[in-house]
């Protein structure tokens, strides 16, 4: 299933992981994880977020993608099933 990953780091676990070098090999790691077929990189609510659309293949693969952002950047993490403009036209379509 398609989801949008929602990564909103704390700024005190951000500003260290920055300072201290780990913020690339984190974010590599949840790259290499997903294999997204797109990522962005913004702010949400005062905060550094990361947008993450990938193929979820269960739900069993959200605690190893999941735990690294809780443990490492005390993330707050989202996970949204989300659909492409084809998936949309498929499901308008079963309608009726």
């Amino acid at each position: 299933m398609r989801c949008m990953l929602k990564l909103e780091l704390d700024t005190e676990a951000g500003n260290k992981a920055i300072s201290d070098g780990t913020l690339p090999k984190i974010m590599q790691e949840v790259m290499d994880k997903t294999k997204p077929e797109a990522s962005y990189f913004s702010t949400e609510s005062g905060c550094r977020t990361a947008f993450i659309f990938f193929d979820l293949a269960g739900p069993s693969d959200i605690p190893a993608i999941a735990e690294p952002a809780f443990a490492q950047l005390h993330a707050r993490v989202t996970f949204t099933p989300v659909m492409n403009s084809d998936d949309l036209q498929k499901g308008l379509a079963q309608l009726g």
